[in-house]
């Protein structure tokens, strides 16, 4: 499991900058609606992150590419979801920094973006 984490760190990281520089070397100087921006890059950077976790950090998992691809695309838009409540949540009811919250908050859904990939969307072929 260190071999897994090492590379969903490394593919994570990939991604992010890859959406980062998405939206701010190239799109938003193009000009493109930030907002509008984001979406492109993160559909972008969801094919770098797919492709980098089915190859390196799930590989040997075996997974079909068709059925991980819909069911990570699921887990990557829950994440989304889950990061903008939790960070709400701690900025609303909690005396804590925003940056303090959102260190915990994408701590704690990278955590539970890589506990449902490994069991779910990149999971062995199922037996039927």
């Amino acid at each position: 499991m260190s071999r897994e984490l090492f590379w969903f760190g490394v593919v994570g990281m990939t991604a992010m900058l890859v959406h980062l520089a998405c939206v701010a070397l190239i799109l938003v100087p193009l000009g493109l609606d930030p907002l509008l921006a984001n979406l492109f890059a993160f559909l972008l950077a969801f094919q770098v992150s797919h492709v980098g976790h089915r190859r390196l950090t799930f590989g040997h998992h075996e997974a079909p590419v068709a059925r991980s691809r819909v069911r990570f695309f699921g887990v990557a838009l829950t994440s989304f979801v889950v990061n903008e409540l939790m960070y709400w949540a701690l900025l609303r009811f909690t005396p804590l920094d925003y940056r303090i919250a959102l260190g915990i908050v994408l701590i704690a859904v990278a955590a539970l973006t890589f506990v449902i990939a490994r069991a779910w969307a990149f999971a062995p072929q199922e037996v039927e």
